[in-house]
C-alpha cells in the first residue's frame, strides 16, 4: 500500500452570478462530474497517495471578485493549484493574482498572445506561475481564412467589425493581431475604426464596408452587438454579406437577442475547438469527447458547450501536474511540472515544451458554422477541418441569407 501523503487543493475559480455566470457552466459540471472521481483516487506521486480535494470560490464576474476568490483559496483552502476560464477582465485578473501570491495558475479560453503579452510577459521575461492554453490570433486569422476562401476564393475584401476595447485592439494589433495574419493571406481589410460598447448604432459601419465593397464581414462582437449590425444591415437594405465570420460568444448555441425570430449568430462562422466528434479521450478515464458532451446533456438538460472540453482538460492537467511534481506540495515544482506536461486529453493534444512562448500551449482550431439543427435548434457544423487530423467536415457552408428571403 502506497505512504499517505499530505492532502492537495485544487482551487477553482469559477463565475457563478454576474454576467458571466452562464460562461462558468461548463467548468461548474467539469468540477462536479470529476469531484467524486479524483477525490476518491487522489494523486499517487513518489510512492505516496495523496487525497486530493477540489474547492471553487465565485468570480462574480468581475475582476475585484475573482482576485478576491484566490485570496481565499489561498488562505482558507491552501490551493496548490489554481484553474479558472472564461472572462475578458476575469481570467487576467485570476492569472495576475496567483502571480502576484506565487501559487500555479491554468487557464484557458483566452486568445495567448492576449493572455501573455498583454499581462505584460516577454521572452526574457516569462511567468513564473502561470499557464495556459489556447488558439491564438493568428489561428483565428487562418480559421478565418480558410473559410473566406472556402466561400469565396482568394483574395477577398473583409469588412473589420472590431470594437475599441481589448478584442478590436489586439485584433488590429499590426504585429501580434489577427490582422497582419489575414493580410498575409492575401485579404484586404476594411477597418473603419472601433466602436464603443454596446454599440448604440452601426449604420456608418454598413456604410463604410459597403463603399469599400467588402461583401466579407469579420467581427469579434458580443451577441447582442451582432445583432446590431445585421439589424443596420437589413435597415440599410442593399445586398447581404456573403458571409459573417465572429470569434467571439460563439462557443454557445445561439438565442435570439434584439428581437426577431432569428438569433443574431443565424449562419454565422466561427471558430471550432471542440465538438463530441473530436477524436479526443479523457487522460484520467478513456471518457470521450462524445460521451462527455453526453454526460452533459443528460446531466443539465441543456446543449453541449465547446468549452465543456476545455474546462475538463483544465483538471487533466491539474492531477497530472501533480503526480508529476518533484514535490506535489511544493508550489514551485507544481508549477514547474505543468511547464513540462505533454499530455493527451480530451481537448486534444498539449505541450507546454513546444511553445509558441513560454507557460503557453496551443490547441487546434477548425472552421464551422451554426446552422438550424435537428436534435437542438441551431448546431455547430464543421465546414473546414485541414487542421484538425481525425475530425470530420460534416456540412456544407450556408448562405448568410436564409432561402425564404428573411435575413438571418
Amino acid at each position: 500500500m502506497a505512504e499517505q501523503g499530505r492532502e492537495l487543493t485544487v482551487g477553482v475559480v469559477v463565475a457563478r452570478s454576474g454576467r458571466l455566470a452562464k460562461l462558468g457552466d461548463p467548468l461548474a459540471f467539469a468540477l462536479d462530474l470529476l469531484r467524486p472521481l479524483l477525490e476518491r483516487e487522489g494523486v499517487r506521486n513518489g510512492g505516496r497517495r495523496h487525497p486530493v480535494r477540489l474547492v471553487a470560490r465565485d468570480s462574480r464576474s468581475t475582476a475585484e471578485g475573482a482576485r478576491q476568490a484566490v485570496r481565499e483559496l489561498l488562505a482558507e483552502e491552501d490551493a496548490r493549484i489554481v484553474l479558472t476560464l472564461a472572462g475578458t477582465e476575469v481570467l487576467p485578473a485570476v492569472a495576475d493574482a496567483c502571480e502576484r501570491a506565487g501559487v500555479p495558475c491554468l487557464s484557458s479560453t483566452f486568445p495567448w498572445q492576449v493572455y501573455y503579452y498583454g499581462r505584460d510577459a516577454h521572452g526574457r521575461r516569462p511567468f513564473r506561475w502561470t499557464y495556459h492554453f489556447c488558439w491564438g490570433l493568428d489561428d483565428i486569422a487562418e480559421t478565418f481564412a480558410d473559410l473566406w476562401e472556402h466561400a469565396a476564393g482568394p483574395g477577398r475584401t473583409v469588412g473589420c467589425l472590431w470594437n475599441d476595447g481589448p478584442q478590436g485592439t489586439w485584433s488590429r494589433d499590426a504585429e501580434r493581431g489577427f490582422a497582419p495574419v489575414a493580410r498575409a493571406r492575401g485579404h484586404r481589410l476594411v477597418d473603419p475604426g472601433g466602436y464603443r460598447e454596446p454599440a448604440d448604432g452601426l449604420d456608418a459601419l454598413v456604410d463604410a464596408f459597403r463603399a469599400a465593397d467588402a461583401d466579407i464581414v469579420t467581427s469579434a462582437a458580443t451577441a447582442r452587438d451582432l445583432a446590431v449590425f445585421r439589424a443596420a444591415v437589413a435597415g440599410r437594405g442593399g445586398p447581404q454579406p456573403r458571409m459573417i465570420t465572429c470569434s467571439r460568444w460563439l462557443a454557445y448555441p445561439p438565442t435570439t437577442t434584439g428581437g426577431g425570430d432569428r438569433p443574431a449568430q443565424d449562419r454565422v462562422a466561427t471558430l471550432v475547438y471542440w465538438t463530441p466528434a473530436h477524436p479526443y479521450r479523457s487522460s484520467l478515464d478513456g471518457m470521450t469527447a462524445a460521451e462527455l458532451a453526453e454526460a452533459y446533456e443528460q446531466g443539465t438538460g441543456g446543449q453541449w458547450l465547446q468549452p465543456l472540453g476545455l474546462a475538463y482538460a483544465l483538471f487533466e492537467v491539474a492531477r497530472h501536474a501533480l503526480a508529476t511534481a518533484d514535490d506535489p506540495g511544493d508550489p514551485a515544482a507544481v508549477a514547474a511540472a505543468v511547464g513540462r506536461t505533454r499530455l493527451e486529453t480530451v481537448a486534444g493534444p498539449l505541450d507546454w515544451t513546444a511553445g509558441p512562448v513560454p507557460n503557453v500551449a496551443t490547441i487546434r482550431l477548425a472552421g464551422g458554422q451554426w446552422q438550424p439543427g435537428t436534435r437542438h435548434p441551431y448546431e455547430l457544423a464543421v465546414v473546414t477541418n485541414r487542421r484538425v487530423e481525425g475530425l470530420p467536415a460534416a456540412a456544407d457552408l450556408l448562405p448568410l441569407t436564409a432561402s425564404d428571403g428573411r435575413s438571418g
